[in-house]
């Protein structure tokens, strides 16, 4: 085609640079890529075979079961529901999904922090340069902490992730704003372990379907 041999190698977005229309209408129509479900799909039988191996009962079913299961049961398509619709449910005997979570646990990877020393700026140039040490007051970036004040803005008890600080007044991350607290206002809960913890709405439980 014309268009093809017009393309060549380049790039969509380079060839079409100067037609933003119609550059949108063919991103749109891109297919999202499947590399992560490739694996999985290659991984599936070799993860049967080794668990298969430690002498404890491995069953199977396809795709197409926990969708059928799920259809029946009249539920949204979400990974703890699929979860739940795994396996054999006889339909004609009245078997199905009696209890759905109202909650669910969402954990979302934030790291332990940087090796880097300084802090660019948008040009790539250091800024600011960090502290060596990583704990200050017995606190580290990423500790739950409950922060108790007395008085002020910020009167009251509140809970949150902390970004710390050399001078001892760490930064608390609440719903409502960050706020700079005194380390001697801090009671420790968890150590952050390079993860963010939170709870989440399941679509087909009640109070989803109400705020929805």
């Amino acid at each position: 085609m014309p268009c093809n041999k017009a393309k060549g190698t380049q790039p969509v977005g380079r060839f079409l640079a100067h037609d933003d229309e119609r550059l949108a209408v063919i991103a749109a129509q891109a297919r999202p890529s499947l590399r992560h479900a490739g694996v999985m799909n290659s991984l599936n039988r070799r993860l049967v075979v080794a668990l298969g191996g430690r002498d404890k009962p491995v069953r199977t079913w396809s795709s197409h079961r926990t969708h059928a299961n799920r259809v029946a049961t009249g539920l949204p398509e979400t990974h703890t529901l699929d979860a739940l619709a795994v396996g054999p449910l006889d339909h004609d005997e009245g078997a199905g999904i009696v209890r759905v979570p109202g909650q669910i646990l969402v954990v979302s990877a934030t790291g332990r922090g940087s090796y880097a020393r300084t802090t660019p700026d948008r040009f790539g140039f250091p800024r600011m340069r960090r502290v060596r040490s990583k704990c200050h007051f017995g606190y580290a970036t990423g500790d739950l902490v409950r922060a108790t004040i007395p008085d002020g803005k910020w009167a009251g008890t509140w809970t949150g992730r902390i970004s710390v600080r050399a001078r001892g007044q760490h930064c608390l991350a609440a719903p409502q704003g960050r706020i700079n607290v005194s380390h001697s206002r801090l009671r420790l809960l968890q150590r952050g372990d390079g993860y963010a913890y939170g709870l989440q709405w399941e679509a087909g439980s009640p109070r989803a379907r109400k705020t929805g």
